[in-house]
C-alpha cells in the first residue's frame, strides 16, 4: 500500500492476553524441541562413545599380545 509516495506498513491488533498465549505455546513447544533434539544428541554421543571405547580395547588387547609374544616367545 502506498500513501503519498510513502509505504505504508500494515499493522494489526492483538489481545495481549492472546498473544501471550500464543507466545507461551510457542515456548513450550521450543522446550520440547530443544528435549528432544538433547537427548537425540546423547544417543549419538553414547554410539561414538561406545565405538571409541571398543577401538581403544582392541588396540590396548593387540598391544597387550604383541608384547606377550616378543617378550615371552621370541626373547627367550
Amino acid at each position: 500500500m502506498v500513501e503519498d509516495n510513502r509505504e505504508v506498513v500494515p499493522s494489526a491488533v492483538v489481545d495481549q492476553d492472546q498473544y501471550r498465549e500464543v507466545l507461551d505455546k510457542l515456548a513450550k513447544i521450543d522446550e520440547k524441541i530443544e528435549f528432544v533434539s538433547a537427548e537425540v544428541a546423547q544417543r549419538h554421543g553414547k554410539k561414538i562413545g561406545r565405538d571409541i571405547g571398543a577401538l581403544y580395547g582392541a588396540v590396548g588387547g593387540l598391544i597387550l599380545v604383541l608384547a606377550y609374544v616378543l617378550l615371552a616367545v621370541v626373547i627367550p
